[in-house]
């Protein structure tokens, strides 16, 4: 079963409350997205950490539901 980009979009603001989250749908086929991610509780973390957080709040979806997700992540920009 395949997740749309809305449910992708509110898991992340769910769990990054003041995140800005941009979904993109790469293929037109529900199962291959692009999200770009800025959050203010990603300073002083690693590009991996951010990462790591943001597939925390998928909740075990990555792999089943979510097939492919590519993701920019940043802090805010002074």
């Amino acid at each position: 079963m395949a997740m749309d980009a809305a449910t992708i979009e509110r898991l992340i603001r769910d769990g990054l409350p003041d995140a800005q989250v941009t979904i993109e749908d790469l293929r037109g086929d529900g199962d291959h997205y692009a999200a770009h991610v800025v959050s203010a509780a990603f300073k002083g973390k690693s590009r991996v950490q951010q990462h790591q957080m943001v597939y925390q709040t998928l909740r075990g979806r990555m792999g089943s539901e979510l097939h492919a997700l590519a993701l920019q992540t940043s802090p805010p920009e002074d």
